[in-house]
């Protein structure tokens, strides 16, 4: 009883798991059949050996109807073995199978039974042999299924076991008690096995499973590594796969095709105003504004934080290009509507054609380019690149080789422009400006070559040339003239270069007369590194200017947080202090908060008479700019300063 009990209670139902159902269909679809054809041939022979000795009715009717029936389940069988059933109408079959195994165990043991009075003792034990040996049979064809073979083992076995323990005879009731215990052992055979392939059956599935979500993984983890999560649009792996693709296709049918680059102008802004999330929510919409214009053909990614890149196949012409640039800035002049406010922005884009020959990178190259001309020419239009674009790109790289191989000392001079105190009616110090005169490319605009340097990393030796020449220069002034002299954001930020210019000093020990200026965005990149560099050239008997003052963005932290001598007002302001009010009273503020904290200021760009008197009339009194003078040589400052003498001693003397 325990171990029937134990069969109850561990085997799983029919219905445990789709997966064991359909495991133990498939297996049945093959042994049932087998099951059938053993009855058959079993029961035929048994038959066949009582026809003399019991009624045609107990040796044919019956076993043939009980034949018609097995014959009938086997074709039934055959037919359904390669059927695809789901779950549910498995399990509905596999309960069938218990209730039908019962019904045809108790047909055929009734049947036996029948035709025991008609035998002698071989043909009743040849019975006794029949069912058991047909009972073992089909308990092991339907192994798979744990209950159906208990139902058909019970529905043998109980009958049995009474029948022949109640005829008296010793070789029945062992043969009774022989096949109770065999039964028992095959029971748990079957408990055994029945157990292991249910869980081969959830082993494999288990399996199954984790091949579906590693190939989920896989297929998610591909999708991840091209698309960019917060707009849904590919990435940019997936841009530079594609663009290799079509450029490939393209080449090979001798089409052309077009890389664009669009990208949200001063979209950083929006981040430091309205938030991290507002910001991406105009991504997002900026992407759908963008995947909504393009054509069927065409691809769109984003590649990085504010930037789109777009791949368009022919046709192509300059008009079509032309347009697609102004629908595109067009649509994100739209204003973006949020919950922090309304938010607007433009976009400016960049577009290349490619030409045989052309690699990826090289046309994505030009579309950069083509982005950066429209970013400082036509900033929220569109460009796109040309001959003259590719000889500015041919010109810079010559220049950046040029410059790296350069004699700096030899190659890079100095002007002076006059910074002048209209209180004391002197010049009072200049600043040193940059310049070079390549043997290769002749005279260079410091508008040119000063961010190249910064950007190739030259900056710092151009700035040690610089001040090696100011240094010089000092020495042959007036104790009373001071020079200023450029710092990048490299010199303040590298450890290095101060350590450089602190050397260059203590070579020519002397009062110092330098001052040195930083810009405001200089300073912002790393404000205590900053601060630490400027405490150092303090130490040299050097002063410290803070240049463009008003430009950058925290303009009195940094006043405050500084080692500051002087201020230097930039030139936007001072161009409309003569008609806007506005900036009157800026720059009278600014001179007044000078005056507070016990520091200079001095205006740039003075180019007006009109200007000056403003500015004075506001409390300025150190001015620079062309109204003064522009940048000279060298070698004109001593001449610019005797005349200024001389000016002075007329003045002089006309008013003594």
């Amino acid at each position: 009883m325990s171990v029937l009990r134990r069969f109850f209670e561990i085997s799983p139902s029919p219905t445990d798991t789709p997966e064991l159902a359909l495991a133990q269909w498939r297996a049945l679809s093959r042994q049932v059949p087998l099951m059938y054809i053993m009855l058959v041939a079993n029961t035929l022979i048994l038959a066949w050996t009582h026809l003399d000795a019991a009624p045609v009715e107990l040796t044919v009717y019956i076993p043939a109807a009980l034949t018609a029936i097995c014959l009938l389940r086997t074709i039934t069988w055959w037919r359904s073995r390669e059927r695809v059933l789901d779950p549910s109408r498995v399990r509905a079959k596999l309960r069938g199978i218990i209730w039908t195994g019962a019904a045809v165990a108790l047909g055929f043991t009734a049947w036996s039974f029948s035709l025991f009075p008609y035998g002698d003792a071989y043909l009743q034990s040849q019975i006794a042999f029949y069912m058991g040996i047909t009972t073992i049979g089909c308990m092991f064809c339907l192994m798979h299924v744990r209950v159906a073979a208990l139902v058909v083992g019970i529905c043998v076995l109980g009958p049995f076991a009474v029948f022949f323990s109640a005829t008296g005879e010793e070789t029945l009731v062992a043969i009774a008690i022989n096949m109770v215990l065999v039964v028992a052992v095959l029971l748990i055979i079957l408990l055994s096995n029945s157990r292991d392939f249910a869980d081969l059956v959830d082993s494999r599935s288990a399996i199954a499973r984790r091949q579906l979500e590693t190939l989920r993984l896989g297929e998610e983890n591909q999708r991840l590594a091209n698309m960019d999560t917060l707009t849904g649009l590919p990435n940019r792996r997936s841009f530079d796969r594609h663009l290799a693709t079509v450029l490939q296709e393209a080449e090979l049918e001798g089409r052309r095709i077009v890389v664009g680059r669009l990208d949200l102008d001063g979209f950083k802004s929006i981040n430091q105003i309205f938030g991290q999330l507002a910001g991406d929510r105009v991504l997002v919409e900026a992407a759908r504004r963008i995947e909504s214009l393009r054509r069927a053909d065409s691809f769109v990614a984003r590649l990085e934080s504010n930037t789109f890149g777009l791949i368009l196949v022919e046709p192509i012409d300059r008009q079509t290009l032309v347009h697609a640039g102004e629908v595109l800035c067009g649509a994100m002049r739209l204003s973006f509507e949020q919950p922090e406010g309304v938010i607007r922005l433009t976009a400016s884009a960049g577009f290349a054609v490619s030409e045989p020959g052309d690699t990826g990178d090289q046309l994505f190259d030009r579309a950069d380019y083509a982005l950066s001309a429209a970013k400082r020419e036509q900033r929220g239009s569109s460009v796109i690149f040309s001959e003259v674009h590719a000889k500015e790109i041919s010109r810079v790289r010559q220049m950046e080789h040029l410059l790296y191989s350069a004699d700096l000392d030899d190659e890079i001079y100095v002007v002076l422009q006059p910074q002048y105190d209209v209180s004391l009616g002197a010049t009072t110090g200049f600043e040193v400006l940059a310049r070079w005169r390549s043997p290769v490319l002749g005279e260079i605009s410091p508008a040119e070559f000063i961010p190249m340097a910064e950007r190739t990393g030259r900056i710092s030796n151009v700035t040690q040339s610089v001040l090696r020449k100011a240094l010089a220069i000092s020495r042959t002034l007036p104790p009373s003239i001071r020079l200023s002299v450029n710092l990048s954001a490299n010199d303040i930020g590298s450890t290095t270069a101060i350590e450089q210019i602190v050397a260059l000093f203590e070579r020519g020990r002397g009062p110092c007369q330098i001052d040195f200026e930083v810009t405001e965005t200089a300073a912002m990149r790393d404000l205590k590194q900053a601060n630490q560099s400027l405490l150092i050239l303090l130490g040299l008997g050097a002063r410290i200017a803070l240049d463009d003052f008003g430009t950058g963005h925290s303009s009195l932290t940094h006043v405050q947080q500084l080692p500051l001598h002087r201020i230097k007002i930039d030139r936007s302001f001072v161009a409309e202090v003569t008609n806007d009010i506005a900036s009157r009273a800026i720059v009278k503020t600014m001179v007044d908060l000078c005056r507070n904290l016990g520091i200079s200021c001095v205006f740039e760009g003075v180019e007006t008479e009109e200007q000056l008197q403003a500015l004075v009339a506001l409390g300025g009194t150190v001015m620079q700019g062309y109204f003064f003078g522009r940048p000279m040589a060298v070698d004109e400052v001593e001449a610019y300063l005797q005349r200024e003498r001389a000016r002075r001693s007329r003045e002089d003397r006309a008013a003594g």
